[in-house]
């Protein structure tokens, strides 16, 4: 067998194993709404962003169709980095099953890599190079000039994406990689310090002419680039799929409290202990809760010192999103990683019941973090006391109760502490991601509503009322959730012990 051959065998495994993945009868009518009226909506609006780009540069005659593209092609591709993050595993995610088979690691690792170079992915972007293209080249410059943009561009989209792949191998080993992309970033962004936009956007616009005009040159440095990218995510991939697969790792002796203060609250405060303990010693958990918690405090610290939250919609957004993120970092994939030792926790009838009341109580104790780092927006007259208690109030009734919802729904053990390897690291939970964005984008909504028909303070004062109701009934809705779940136990306990 060729490389090309396997190559062309492993993307055939991929579709086949999404088609008999555990998740996938459940998530048919998820995957419907999230992913392709989803997706419709995506490129509807990026093709009104190509529309509107397209009337920019046919209004003016300061700039030429592809110097206003590459001109803003850096704001372009930083959103194309940080959107893969939501949704986009790194390929040599999928090598598990090929560990044991009499085919090269490296090997396998080598044609995963350059399936990420060909997948469809990649093509999203072209929902605005080609009407952009169509609308301002094709019809004066030629054929030749409106297909150099769009080739330009989906080059500069691939290098992209292997740029992605590299930093979130990196950032998977170690959180501390997250300085690796804000380095690169500050200084792609460095000429907006120096000379503000219009300098920055004067020294990406040049950088098109000659992608347009097909000048050889061009082609060959981003060719050379995009095949940098790609030996480098060959070996940095095999390097860490190989220490963890090997089980090499450096073991150091801890002293870990034993968290006497949690026994006064009886066996809901062994599951305090037993989350918290989960936190401290799960590579997989504890570098999710430090990123939930760093960006909590970016987030929040920005709000506070900037004018980001400006305007009645961003405003409710931003408050929003400070509280929700917790949840649904954490509290979105709730019992995925007790899949890990779901047969233990099964024993005892009253087991799962308390495991749920404990997993509450702790993330709605989290969010006191994001309430008192948004304290100085109260002192600078950028919210209200109210709306930051509503929210606060909002987040752990209606929200948290909605997210909850997934501990019946979740099927998909998630690896404590192994990363690249792992069985079940590729999630494809499509209910998870429609959790996500109502929990995000609901309350924005309701709040929006609320401000038209009944004045901001009047608003958040429902929202507080809306909060505290469904939080002082948390136990009977924790007690719903509990019996739905027990009504299915066997097939999730059959789905979690076939994903370890």
């Amino acid at each position: 067998m060729n490389k090309l051959q396997l190559l062309m065998l492993l993307r055939r495994h991929v579709k086949l194993s999404e088609k008999r993945s555990i998740a996938y009868e459940q998530n048919k009518v998820a995957k419907v709404l999230v992913y392709y009226v989803g997706g419709a909506f995506v490129c509807l609006y990026l093709v009104f962003i190509a529309i509107i780009m397209a009337l920019a540069a046919g209004g003016t005659s300061s700039f030429t169709p592809y110097e206003l593209l590459f001109g803003l092609a850096p704001f372009f591709l930083t959103a194309d980095f940080l959107l893969r993050f939501l949704g986009q595993q790194t390929p040599v995610q999928l090598i598990k099953p090929y560990t044991l088979l009499p085919i090269p690691k490296y090997t396998c690792v080598e044609m995963f890599v350059y399936s990420s170079v060909i997948t469809p992915n990649n093509l999203v972007w072209t929902a605005v190079t080609v009407p952009y293209a169509i609308m301002t080249t094709l019809f004066s410059e030629g054929a030749a000039a409106a297909l150099g943009i769009v080739t330009a561009f989906q080059l500069l989209v691939i290098v992209n994406s292997q740029w992605y792949m590299l930093a979130r191998t990196l950032i998977n080993s170690s959180l501390r990689w997250w300085l690796l992309p804000l380095a690169v970033y500050a200084m792609v962004f460095l000429p907006l310090y120096v000379g503000g936009f219009d300098e920055m956007f004067r020294f990406y616009s040049s950088v098109g002419h000659g992608f347009t005009f097909w000048h050889p040159l061009y082609y060959l440095g981003l060719a050379i680039v995009l095949a940098a990218f790609v030996e480098v995510n060959k070996r940095v991939q095999y390097y860490f799929t190989y220490i963890e697969n090997a089980g090499v790792e450096d073991v150091k002796m801890k002293n870990v409290s034993e968290l006497r203060a949690f026994d006064r609250y009886g066996e809901i405060g062994e599951y305090l202990k037993l989350e918290t303990k989960s936190l401290m010693r799960n590579k997989n958990m504890r570098k999710s809760f430090i990123f939930a918690t760093a960006f909590v405090i970016l987030l929040s610290l920005v709000i506070s010192f900037t004018d980001w939250y400006e305007g009645d919609f961003y405003a409710a957004f931003w408050v929003v999103y400070t509280y929700v993120l917790y949840g649904s970092i954490q509290l979105i994939k709730i019992m995925s990683a007790e899949g890990n030792y779901i047969d233990g926790l099964m024993i005892h009838k009253e087991n799962i019941m308390q495991l749920l009341k404990a997993k509450y109580y702790f993330y709605s104790a989290t969010l006191l973090l994001p309430f008192l780092l948004m304290l100085p927006t109260v002192f600078t007259g950028k919210y209200t006391l109210l709306a930051l208690v509503s929210m606060l109030f909002f987040t752990t009734g209606p929200i948290f109760c909605l997210l909850m919802q997934m501990a019946v729904y979740n099927r998909q053990t998630v690896p404590l502490n192994t990363k690249f390897v792992s069985k079940g690291n590729v999630e494809n939970n499509y209910f998870q991601v429609a959790a996500e964005l109502m929990a995000m984008f609901c309350p924005v909504l309701f709040i929006s509503l609320l401000k038209s028909l009944l004045g901001e303070n009047a608003a958040y004062a429902v929202l507080l009322a809306v909060g505290l109701l469904f939080t002082a009934a948390h136990k009977l809705w924790i007690r719903n959730i509990y019996k739905r779940f027990m009504s299915r136990r066997y097939k999730n306990m059959e789905s979690f012990r076939a994903t370890r």
